[in-house]
């Protein structure tokens, strides 16, 4: 069957069209900086790339964009929308409503919206995606993987805050975790990859949103996100870990309202507030010409990822392998680099060579002497969505 994978983000929605159980990528493609003149479609097939600059107003817009690239005659790699049996959604915060990949109906779509306050720069958007294309594809099962899912492994005294127990027991104010559609596609290709009976694991997922969990036996038992995908680790533009008493401090003694506060800490802070860009690419290129704000983040960011895992090497009581994934973790030899640099103590080696090598397999960076595997693997969250949307309806 031909399940439509779509992920839409603020202004950009990522797609692929894969044949299930087979897993074969009929087609994929890009839709970048939605709601501008110079936006741009990228739509990629087994034998021909297609690349277009043009204005796209909205979602709306692009996701039309897309369904006329698949089903194009000449491009195209369906007839009609009836081709496509499924479609499965990215949808970030699903909070206590949701362990599961779900049908949607008109009801989850209304519990999808009544979490868009903790997650501003996710669900709203996913939500979008699902409504249009309940739109554009009529006939397909629409369908929605919500990243908090892969989450409930972790125990209750990971999970809870040491706040007042009936924030807990009648609101849900608890720690749900994102990214785990990722998390979980590239702890299961690790297994498959180690061909040992490897238990502890951390898994670093580097993008513009940024996460880092601790498995054991390929379930998750802490992570640095939390109530919302804000704290943890610094990221492009959220602040992640702060004091909270710094909130109070900037309304009551600097004058600023909660609104513009919750802005700064989600939109303005993380790389972008600490050196004007929220691209590592950049940033490491100003770094490189001496630029010492720059510098200083990337020895902040690599910081944080260095703190936490040590306080999951703790939980873990050892550490098997490390996992470096997403856009950040899979490309940045940097950022690997000094992550792994003066982590002798915990048995980690890395070869700089191997490092410093570009692939879209999985490959192992560490030296052979060292006791944890270092592992770069490509995460693929629209498979892993194909693969649970699948299974949901063949179950």
């Amino acid at each position: 069957m031909k399940v439509l994978i779509l992920n839409s983000g603020s202004s950009s929605i990522k797609f692929q069209l894969i044949e299930m159980p087979e897993e074969r990528v009929i087609c994929s493609g890009l839709v970048e900086r939605i709601g501008l003149n110079d936006a741009v479609i990228t739509y990629k097939t087994d034998v021909d790339k297609y690349t277009q600059t043009l204005a796209i107003e909205n979602h709306h817009v692009g996701l039309e964009m897309v369904a006329a690239f698949i089903m194009d005659p000449e491009k195209g790699v369906v007839k009609d929308a009836s081709e496509i049996e499924a479609v499965g959604h990215r949808v970030v915060h699903g909070g206590d409503a949701f362990s599961d990949t779900t049908l949607i109906t008109s009801e989850v779509k209304d519990k999808i919206k009544q979490f868009e306050n903790l997650a501003p720069l996710h669900n709203p958007h996913n939500l979008k995606g699902i409504e249009i294309a309940e739109d554009i594809f009529p006939k397909a099962k629409q369908i929605a993987v919500f990243d908090t899912a892969f989450f409930q492994t972790i125990p209750v005294m990971a999970r809870k805050y040491a706040i007042p127990n009936k924030f807990y027991s009648e609101h849900d104010i608890k720690m749900y975790g994102f990214h785990g559609t990722s998390h979980k596609y590239v702890s299961e290709k690790a297994k498959e990859y180690l061909k040992s009976s490897t238990r502890n694991i951390i898994s670093v997922h580097l993008g513009n949103g940024c996460s880092i969990t601790a498995l054991k036996d390929g379930k998750s038992i802490d992570h640095s996100l939390g109530f919302a995908p804000s704290n943890g680790l610094i990221m492009g533009s959220r602040s992640g870990d702060i004091d909270h008493s710094l909130i109070f401090y900037l309304v009551n003694d600097l004058g600023y309202d909660l609104d513009t506060v919750n802005k700064m800490l989600i939109n303005e802070s993380g790389m972008l507030g600490l050196t004007g860009y929220s691209d590592l690419r950049d940033i490491e290129a100003e770094a490189e010409k001496g630029n010492k704000e720059c510098q200083l983040a990337l020895d902040m960011n690599v910081y944080r990822i260095k703190k936490y895992m040590g306080s999951y090497v703790a939980a873990l009581n050892g550490l098997d392998a490390i996992i470096f994934t997403a856009g950040i973790g899979e490309n940045s030899d940097y950022i690997r680099g000094h992550v792994c640099k003066d982590m002798d103590y915990f048995g980690i080696a890395l070869d700089e060579t191997k490092n410093g090598v570009r692939s879209k397999e999985i490959r192992e960076i560490n030296l052979p002497t060292s006791k944890v595997k270092v592992l770069v693997i490509p995460t693929n969250e629209e498979l892993e969505i194909a693969k649970q949307s699948y299974e949901l309806l063949h179950s």
